[in-house]
């Protein structure tokens, strides 16, 4: 192992005692990558071949606005030639005028091109194979069609005023002589940029540097690289290839994309600036929200222990874990959540604490004696035992049950309606107590649980400004009458609670959830105590 010269704060150098916190650059060679870094995001187009995802213009408009105020350089927004759809989407996003170039993915012919420019694309990403392979079996052609299909594309593209990124698909497993030629009638053609593609996600970094310093040599654009993660590696292989002479990357937020994805941007750029001390033009802590609206956006829920922007990312339950954050965060954390615009938070559970515990607790505005703490964290570690996952609201109950609190709830649920059917929009009306008050709302929604969880968000709203984080749902038992959990997460300001309900009723087992996590955000222990 290359033994490390030395570590560079990169956050927070030092604190008070001289102990090192937060961060920390990792390698010691930045000779390799590129005074600027040039980075291309097809959320929008690559992003969106994720099965299953098909977003409106509205939706594709929205991400593309919030790509770039993060700061992206170019935003591929889909394929303009597709569908009607995507030449709305295209030229909805190119007539925005933002700060980052708009571009169509494009094949090599005409009519593609033409929908890009009619669109009002900046430029397009200008695709053509390259490996015998796809030449022979995919087109059923031969390596002069694809020489000959790359200058006349090219040409066109250039006649029509659009700048042209020329990607090589299957790159990877390309003869490179060949790749060679074809980027070199790409440039003579009038490319501005052009872009090695691991179609597959077969590179390997030792692979990708050979290739990408090979291809660059003699190359007057800049190269970039569009890295797939069929063997987890899009990461990798895409900070090789800037070491090795590329200047652009592909990403897509959250790894979206085919199979197993693309190269993720909020893994590459916090990798990028953490590890190896790159500045970007990216503004870091947008990064979580960013996130969070392309996967609500798309439908594609991120897993927890998904890299920067999981739920487990900045999460911590085991007590040796917690123990440590809470006396200095950067014991079991890489970075500070914030740098990414996320926040961190302890959870309880049958690996817990007794700092862990108390901490939530005060969280909860509970304070407990050493006594009390001991007797709480033996009930969680009874209820973790059972396979159960411990929610704030069940340690809310533990607690009131030890200290001998009296259950006080601001939030009553008084009365619900909700009427759906295949000819009616799903409408709700709901009636609630809050804090003694009776508050009558309704609401409509996509279905009869959206419209119910509306309506008691838009009378709570009035008074308390609660959001919905997370819903997710589960059957517990089988058949039709299956009994069903609901697992809700509620933000109140900085504060987040997990909540949950269990019914035969999809409808009232979501109610039940949400209204146990707004209670646990608005009861006031000190109120309680001083009654």
């Amino acid at each position: 192992m290359q033994k490390l010269k030395y570590w560079r704060c990169t956050f927070i150098r030092f604190c008070p005692l001289g102990v090192l916190r937060w961060g920390g650059t990792l390698s010691s060679n930045y000779s390799g990558f590129p005074s600027k870094i040039l980075i291309l995001d097809t959320t929008l187009r690559d992003g969106e071949q994720t099965p299953g995802v098909s977003l409106t213009p509205e939706g594709k408009l929205k991400i593309a606005i919030k790509l770039d105020e993060l700061g992206v350089d170019f935003i591929e927004a889909g394929f303009a030639a597709a569908s009607q759809g995507e030449f709305e989407a295209v030229k909805l996003i190119s007539s925005q005028g933002l700060k980052a170039k708009v571009y169509s993915f494009s094949r090599g012919v005409k009519s593609d091109i033409d929908s890009a420019a009619d669109a009002g694309a900046d430029g397009v990403t200008l695709t053509l194979p390259t490996s015998d392979l796809h030449i022979t079996y995919k087109l059923k052609k031969d390596r002069d069609y694809i020489l000959k299909s790359t200058e006349e594309s090219v040409a066109y593209a250039k006649s029509r005023g659009l700048t042209v990124e020329f990607l090589a698909e299957d790159g990877s497993r390309s003869d490179v002589d060949f790749l060679e030629k074809v980027f070199a009638k790409a440039v003579e053609c009038g490319a501005d940029r052009v872009c090695l593609c691991d179609t597959v996600g077969v590179l390997t970094v030792e692979k990708t540097s050979e290739i990408v310093r090979r291809l660059s040599t003699n190359l007057k654009v800049p190269l970039a690289i569009h890295c797939h993660n069929d063997f987890g590696l899009a990461v990798s292989n895409s900070i090789t290839a800037l070491k090795s002479g590329a200047q652009e990357i592909h990403v897509t937020v959250n790894g979206l994309g085919e199979r197993a994805g693309n190269a993720a941007l909020e893994e590459l750029v916090v990798a990028l600036n953490v590890l190896y001390g790159c500045k970007l033009d990216i503004r870091m802590e947008l990064i979580y929200e960013t996130s969070r609206l392309v996967s609500r956006l798309t439908g594609i829920f991120l897993q927890p222990n998904k890299a920067i922007v999981g739920d487990n990312a900045f999460t911590h339950e085991s007590g040796i874990h917690t123990h440590g954050v809470l006396s200095n965060p950067a014991t079991y954390e890489p970075i500070s959540p914030e740098l990414v615009g996320a926040s961190r938070r302890i959870v309880v559970g049958k690996h817990a604490g007794s700092h862990g515990v108390e901490a939530v607790l005060k969280s909860m505005g509970l304070t407990v004696t050493k006594e009390q703490l001991s007797e709480i964290l033996r009930r969680v570690k009874i209820l973790g035992d059972k396979g159960k996952q411990v929610t704030d609201t069940d340690l809310q109950a533990i607690a009131e049950a030890v200290l001998g609190l009296p259950r006080v709830r601001p939030i009553r649920l008084k009365e619900l309606t909700v009427v759906t059917g295949n000819k009616i929009t799903p409408t709700a009306s709901v009636k609630l107590a809050l804090n003694g008050k009776i508050i009558t709302e309704s609401a409509t929604g996509v279905g009869p649980v959206d419209a119910a969880i509306n309506a008691i968000r838009k009378a709570v709203s009035a008074v308390e400004p609660i959001q919905l984080e997370e819903y997710h749902v589960k059957a517990i038992t089988g058949g039709t009458d299956a009994v069903v959990e609901v697992l809700v997460k509620l933000r109140k300001g900085a504060r987040i609670v997990t909540a949950m309900g269990a019914r035969g009723d999809i409808v009232m087992a979501s109610v039940e959830a949400v209204l146990n996590g707004m209670n646990s955000l608005l009861v006031d222990y000190e109120k309680i105590r001083g009654k």
